[in-house]
């Protein structure tokens, strides 16, 4: 009979093990924060690994979401022995030296040889334990809960990461002198945050980080062979961006594999929109960006490359679409803190105000859904750890506001126009860009998500434009349906739909509405003006309704669509707007709009399928983006479309 702790805050003592728990991650810091608590950890040269155990079954899960448990059969013995009912564990597996140091190669050779009996594991969080949900516990009391259970486990495959509290300054010094990539620094009364916030943070010796490979060189002439690397990063819209070569030094076996994989993702165009001018004595060979590499370099120069780069191997656990540029921030007082996500703390000296991505949050336990009992806190959490997703779809494009200041269930305000009350980061357009009407506002930053949800903002709705507001750049139908239709119908009907638009040739993507029914999306290139857009759209609706009369209605009222699914094309004129994607609903049980793959559409069991409460774990525990290609999507209304919908 395994041993069990009784100790342990968190909540309930029999609440059920999460299927799933996104890793938090460490955002790149210049220098140590000037104040505050924070513990010191050796910043591990290895793999990210979540262990989930129940009943003394286990799965290794990757940062990227893959199972890796058969890869690491003896490390998943290991975890099988431990004296536990059910947890979550969160650390890093390594391969060491001789001497005790990480070895980033050689845990690369382990898993390309498939023997990795050697791995050893650095337990350094555990968000769950025995029944109790530990994430809300603040790290000092979580890491004492599992300092006690690593040290009741006889495996030596399994250990506790060690922390300090010295002076971070010689700390890093120290791990520098020692060939250590750097140190990570948390803040000790911290809650458990999937998602990259400042509550934790990285020191690095060098700079350092995951590319894609979007390319190689080869000798000019040469049939075979691979010289270096070319590296890209994602931009906010999604677009890949070239940021330099790097010598792939591999080991002749590592090297063959890198080249086995390279030849299936061989491409005639280059994926990056900046790619690198041609070489004369250098061939281009240019690759589907699916292989991510890891490597180190001193700086980023001012044209976005790397500087004096240095491969230092490959990576399989995390997906190509995650990588970006590692932004570094500076990080102080929590007033200042430029992205702290899902973290809620007390500003020093101001007992009881909050204070979350730098906006000071009033009233924080007021509920905003009588139903549900769901706080106001909980709207400005979500806004917090969904920002990094929503914000790509809310740059440049003005908002229409939905407030909510004495709850859902209470008087809603409409508001375009910021009007008296000044919100935090928002941005003003110039009042030029729509004459005759106050400035437009626009959500491009982190800050003013959490701004506006401070101002009781539930709803955002963006327009179907940015930033040329006289060319709209997608349009939308709604799918409405008569509330007595099954939910199997809508599936159906969206399913019909895209079938309808492929048909034309256009590429569309979906999203709940977050209330009642879908969303479809037609990105378009900026070449039609407002009603030349909209009138394609009803014509859309109208050929839509004459294959599938008995399914759809292109017009509007109750009457009209008895039994029928409304295709709204109302939202395509110049100044109207739809409920933007990850928005959260003024409606009982506070839904989203969540963005969804098409493969998906059967498993989707309603409109308001991921609330506040959810729709961040799903986005982070996501492989791949449900709406992959979406920035990159080039189309716009040819005269054969609209003669396929009979516009002349």
């Amino acid at each position: 009979m395994k041993k069990r702790s009784s100790r342990g805050g968190g909540r309930s003592t029999d609440e059920p093990l999460p299927e799933s728990i996104a890793p938090q991650l460490a955002t790149l810091a210049r220098r140590p924060p000037a104040s505050g608590d924070w513990l010191w950890e050796i910043k591990f040269d290895g793999y990210r690994l979540m262990c989930r155990l129940e009943a003394g079954r286990v799965k290794l899960i990757t940062r990227g979401g893959h199972d890796w448990t058969e890869k690491m059969r003896t490390l998943a013995t290991a975890f099988e022995e431990m004296p536990v009912d059910n947890a979550w564990l969160d650390g890093e597996v390594v391969v060491l030296t001789e001497t005790g140091i990480p070895d980033f190669n050689a845990l690369q050779n382990a898993f390309d040889r498939r023997s990795t009996a050697q791995l050893t594991f650095f337990a350094f969080d555990i968000p769950f334990l025995n029944g109790r949900d530990l994430r809300e516990v603040p790290l000092s009391q979580r890491r004492e809960l599992l300092g006690e259970l690593i040290a009741q486990t006889s495996s030596e495959r399994v250990r506790f990461s060690e922390s300090f509290t010295e002076d971070p300054e010689s700390l890093l010094a120290s791990a520098c002198r020692m060939r250590l990539e750097g140190i990570i620094g948390k803040r000790a009364d911290a809650p458990y945050c999937s998602g990259r916030s400042t509550d934790w943070i990285k020191l690095k010796c060098l700079r350092r980080q995951e590319f894609v490979v979007g390319g190689y060189t080869r000798l000019a002439g040469a049939k075979s062979g691979m010289r270096s690397l070319m590296l890209g990063v994602h931009e906010r819209d999604g677009s890949l961006r070239f940021a330099g070569t790097v010598k792939a030094e591999l080991k002749p076996r590592p090297r063959a594999e890198l080249e086995k994989k390279a030849v299936q993702l061989v491409c005639d165009n280059p994926p990056f929109y900046n790619p690198p001018a041609r070489e004369k004595d250098r061939d281009f060979v240019w690759l589907e960006p699916a292989l991510v590499v890891e490597a180190s370099f001193l700086e980023w120069t001012p044209s976005g490359e790397v500087r004096h780069p240095v491969f230092q191997g490959m990576r399989e656990d995390k997906p190509a679409t995650a990588v970006t540029e590692e932004a570094v921030v500076d990080v102080d007082e929590p007033e200042s803190l430029p992205q702290a996500k899902g973290t809620t703390r007390v500003a020093p000296g101001r007992a009881g105000t909050l204070v979350i991505a730098g906006v000071k949050v009033s009233n924080a336990e007021r509920v905003i859904d009588d139903v549900t009992r769901m706080k106001k806190i909980d709207l400005v959490r979500y806004y917090d750890e969904i920002a990094e997703f929503a914000l790509p779809y809310l740059k440049d494009r003005p908002v229409s506001l939905v407030r909510a200041p004495e709850g859902i269930h209470g008087e809603l305000f409409f508001q375009k126009h910021e009007e008296r009350s000044r919100i935090p980061g928002i941005t003003r357009l110039p009042v030029e860009m729509h004459l005759g009407h106050p400035p437009l506002l626009v959500v491009d930053h982190h800050e003013a998500l959490i701004g506006l949800a401070q101002k009781n903002v539930v709803e955002l709705h963006s327009w179907n434009a940015q930033p040329d507001l006289d060319h709209p750049d997608r349009f939308i139908l709604d799918l409405d349906p008569d509330p007595e239709l099954s939910w199997q119908m809508m599936v159906d009907a969206a399913t019909l739909s895209k079938v309808l638009l492929d048909e034309i040739g256009l590429k569309s993507f979906i999203k709940t509405s977050g209330g009642k029914g879908f969303h479809i999306v037609v990105p378009l290139t900026r070449r039609q003006q407002w009603e030349e857009v909209k009138d394609f759209s009803h014509a859309v609706a109208r050929y839509m309704a004459r294959l599938m009369p008995e399914r759809f209605s292109p017009v509007l009222g109750p009457k009209n669509r008895v039994k029928k699914i409304f295709i709204d094309y109302l939202r395509n004129s110049k100044g109207a707007s739809t409920v933007a994607v990850f928005s959260a609903r003024a409606r009982t049980g506070m839904g989203v709009s969540m963005p969804i793959a098409w493969d998906e559409l059967a498993d989707i069991g309603r409109a308001d399928q991921w609330t506040i409460k959810t729709a961040a774990q799903r986005m982070h525990s996501l492989k791949a983006d449900p709406w992959e290609g979406y920035h990159r999507t080039r189309q716009g209304i040819t005269v054969a479309m609209r003669r396929a919908v009979g516009l002349r």
